[in-house]
């Protein structure tokens, strides 16, 4: 991966969280980190006869500028080393990170989590990226344990594998064991078989982590979401479907961004 790690950027609590973490994704790929302002700009506030970004918009541009260099100061802290460079766009932020998602090497968004749930708005920035997004895309929430596993949901689909090879070079480069959630059914064996090779290639790729793969009988998405209480990072694969159906999220995907206790990285499928 050679594109940068794109992180938005409103000035939120869980905004800086996600630049610090897109920071330390950005030095361990080797890649700059881009810090990206969605501004959306009300004509109802635009005095008339005045452009954008003249005397009427000098408040908003301060403001900008103020949660660009806030986020650069957090991103350095985190990351000293690691080259950072920032945009400020017209637009809304899915379309602006979406758009960015074409070149990057993972797009990162925080998760601000209402209500006693803790799940994700209905239409939420993370929720609408990690579907159409055309990179990996990591939403940072929960609470992860820095000492935990990297957990992937296992599988038999194209997508389950671009997920496991994400998972394992994560797990190399934080030094975390790997942990693979997988169920087992008579009518997919073959498939299962199929995955089994895959993790076995990249367990020879990586020879530095440490696989374990537990057998889940009952709800996939209900042991996702415990497991995620003690992983400091959750794996998941998203469905890649043509332009016009979008790339829809499946129902484990969904219960990990919704309910997972640690941040959560919806990896796409290479192909499609």
């Amino acid at each position: 991966m050679s594109g940068p790690v794109v992180v938005g950027v409103d000035g939120s609590q869980s905004g800086m969280a996600a630049v610090e973490a897109a920071a330390h994704e950005a030095e361990r790929i080797g890649v700059e980190l881009r810090l990206a302002h969605a501004f959306e700009w009300s004509s109802a506030h635009v005095p008339s006869g005045v452009p954008p970004w003249d005397r009427g918009g000098a408040g908003a541009c301060r403001e900008v500028r103020g949660a660009l260099t806030e986020a650069e100061g957090w991103a350095l802290r985190a990351a000293p080393h690691v080259r950072v460079t920032h945009e400020v766009l017209l637009g809304s932020p899915v379309t602006v990170l979406e758009s960015g998602s074409r070149e990057a090497s993972l797009v990162v968004v925080g998760s601000r989590l209402p209500g006693r749930s803790g799940s994700l708005r209905a239409g939420s920035v993370a929720g609408q990226l990690a579907a159409h997004g055309r990179s990996p895309v990591l939403v940072v929430r929960g609470r992860p344990d820095p000492a935990g596993a990297v957990v992937l949901a296992g599988g038999h689909t194209q997508e389950a594998w671009a997920a496991a090879e994400f998972a394992y070079a994560e797990a190399s480069a934080r030094g975390a064991n790997l942990v693979v959630l997988d169920r087992t059914t008579t009518w997919n064996s073959r498939s299962h078989h199929g995955f089994a090779d895959a993790l076995s290639v990249l367990s020879e790729k990586y020879p530095d982590v440490t696989m374990h793969r537990a057998r889940v009988r009952g709800s996939l998405c209900r042991a996702l979401v415990e497991a995620s209480t003690r992983a400091q990072l959750v794996v998941v694969g998203s469905r890649n479907r043509d332009r016009l159906a979008g790339a829809l999220l499946g129902p484990v995907s969904r219960a990990a961004l919704h309910h997972a206790d640690c941040p959560v990285a919806v990896i796409r499928s290479k192909k499609g």
